[in-house]
């Protein structure tokens, strides 16, 4: 072990706490390893390296730290009071969530950014090299999973069908979770170690692959993660270090994460440092923060704007994206407006007003969309509710946000969610999907695309697990099927057994469906961009009994017919003509006539 001496007291003149520097294992110049450690209630911590132990000098705080002989591929544990476990900073878990960590070097894996540097906090900016994040207003984003996308299900197996996304006309994949989870195969919203890509997808040099792939096709890369909790797999592992969890809150998934209890500060740091990792050593363009509704803090700086303020400090271009059961615009306005600074929201109530309209199911929270009215609203801002009196949740929900740039919310027929939290993960049917997807794709909000519905895939994307642990394996089995017990539409049919392996193979996509439903999206795709962007608000009229919609967007008129039977003309003030048509359509005195659940694009 290298003497500190110097090092040690220059860092310590500029840090003004020790958990504040890069915790993990850092790579440094030659072959020595910085390895930084919080462990508050150890009395002795070493790493473990091949035969060896090297003992970690107290640094204050709670950190434990030291330079070490070791380098990029080098498995290591760390061993607090005699016992072994993984590094909560690990970037490598080869073996699993149970196994050795293992030292991850960027620069040896071709990623932008020196791993040696402290974190960009300090001052330094640092973004992809030779790839520029599109402006949000130009952006669709196709969200995909790893494990289902490809037949290989890895990282270089999602390489292989890059191209097809750049031709489509999408220019950014919004990859789910791969933090590492337990098992081979998961959505991976209980990943465990933030800052680890999946080892069975290919690890970090696999994602790193992947990232520059689909840099050097024109597509940005937006990241999935979790920071509202963590797999209860990995809970007592991440226990025995410190206190990362509190009673004080719960949430729907595990415990919730300490953010504003005793000792939180070094646990905030630890999703922090996360976050800007995944933009300074792998490029990544963004990230979308899952349910930020479930993240817990009470702190003068809320957890979800540390982490904005972090990702925007590490590339100024890079994209913070929430997922926010809120329907609050404080998660997307500046701190200087007491906002949490996220450049985008996914808009929940977009997709519910109108999935109604085109599937006619209310049951839950679709209780209370499925008028004209509610998505003539939608079309304004997604937020149906905001503000008004919500009959599902019997309150008022939301706020109204009427100063929040329409591009700033992400908009979608299907997504993970949607699709795979139904019993039988099935899509939305081909009689709807095209009518649906001409909203979202002419809408003035951010398009997402979710895999698959671009060509009518007809495979399911279910629910899946492999969990490593018996108990948590039965309780979700179990937990499945009480959710859905009580749900007409699902009676008499046993609901998927998410740890069979079937089910996961079930949603492997079959990569088999229409070219003429491909052609359409491509054209509505290229359309989008002929749109106004950004300022002028949309014109806006309905007929609740005709079920019929008329959108004006500058110079063009997107019309859509709502019913499910019957032709109808959508009036038109001017003559035009037709641009595109999700389906037969003819122009008549006074109007577009459109068949029953179809939509067309007049100039």
């Amino acid at each position: 072990m290298r003497a500190r001496s110097g090092y040690f007291l220059a860092t310590m003149a500029v840090d003004r706490f020790s958990w504040e520097r890069r915790l993990g294992a850092t790579p440094g110049e030659g072959a020595l390893t910085t390895i930084r450690v919080w462990a508050p209630e150890a009395s002795a911590v070493s790493v473990v390296l091949g035969d060896r132990s090297e003992p970690l000098a107290e640094a204050g705080h709670g950190v434990w730290e030291a330079d070490l002989e070791a380098s990029h591929g080098d498995d290591y544990w760390i061993e607090l009071d005699g016992k072994r476990w993984p590094d909560p900073a690990t970037r490598w878990q080869p073996d699993g969530l149970r196994g050795p960590s293992r030292i991850f070097d960027p620069r040896v894996a071709g990623a932008p950014g020196r791993p040696g540097r402290e974190p960009s906090h300090s001052g330094t900016v640092l973004g992809p090299v030779g790839f520029e994040t599109p402006a949000l207003e130009d952006l669709v984003i196709y969200e995909l999973h790893i494990g289902t996308f490809s037949a290989e299900g890895t990282f270089d197996g999602a390489i292989a069908h890059l191209d097809e996304l750049a031709d489509l006309g999408v220019n950014a994949i919004e990859v789910m979770p791969v933090a590492e989870f337990p098992g081979r195969h998961g959505w991976g919203y209980d990943g465990v170690y933030h800052s680890a890509a999946h080892s069975f997808y290919g690890g970090p040099e696999g994602f790193k692959r992947l990232v520059d792939a689909a840099h050097a096709r024109g597509l940005a890369v937006i990241l999935d993660v979790v920071y509202n909790h963590v797999g209860a797999s990995g809970a007592q592992a991440l226990e025995a270090f410190g206190p990362y969890f509190t009673e004080k809150y719960g949430t729907f998934w595990g415990k919730a994460i300490n953010f504003d209890d005793a000792g939180c500060d070094p646990v905030r740091e630890w999703v922090l440092q996360s976050a800007e990792g995944w933009i300074r050593d792998f490029g990544v363009d963004g990230l979308r923060l899952d349910a930020i509704h479930a993240i817990f803090d009470s702190s003068p700086e809320h957890l979800v704007a540390a982490v904005a303020r972090r990702v925007h400090e590490a590339n100024p271009r890079a994209l913070v994206i929430a997922e926010s059961g809120l329907n609050d615009p404080k998660v997307m306005r500046s701190p200087q407006q007491g906002g949490w600074g996220c450049d985008a929201a996914w808009a929940d109530d977009f997709h519910h007003a109108l999935r109604t309209l085109v599937t006619e199911e209310r049951e839950g929270y679709y209780e209370e969309f499925g008028s004209m009215a509610d998505l003539a609203k939608a079309f304004q801002r997604p937020y149906v509710h905001d503000g008004v009196y919500s009959h599902f949740r019997k309150r008022r929900f939301g706020a109204a946000a009427a100063d929040v740039a329409p591009e700033r919310f992400v908009v979608f027929t299907q997504n993970h969610d949607q699709v795979g939290n139904r019993a039988f993960g099935d899509r939305l049917a081909p009689g709807a999907a095209r009518l649906a997807a001409f909203c979202v794709l002419l809408s003035p909000f951010t398009p997402m695309l979710w895999q698959g519905e671009e060509y009518g895939e007809s495979a399911p994307f279910q629910f899946f697990c492999d969990h490593i642990d018996e108990e948590i394996a039965v309780a979700t089995r179990d937990g499945r099927r009480r959710e859905f017990a009580a749900f007409a539409a699902f009676a008499g049919e046993e609901v998927p057994d998410p740890q069979d392996p079937a089910t996961f193979e079930r949603s492997k996509l079959t990569r088999v469906g229409g070219e003429d439903v491909r052609a359409l999206y491509r054209k509505l795709i290229a359309l989008r961009r002929a749109l106004p962007r950004g300022g002028e608000e949309p014109e806006i009229d309905f007929d609740e009994t005709a079920r019929r919609l008329r959108v004006r967007r500058g110079p063009f008129v997107i019309a859509c017919n709502f019913d499910h039977h019957e032709e109808t003309t959508v009036p038109l003030q001017s003559a035009g003509e037709i641009v595109l048509a999700t389906h037969t359509a003819r122009m008549a005195d006074g109007g577009v006539v459109l068949p029953a659940l179809s939509g067309a694009l007049i100039r």
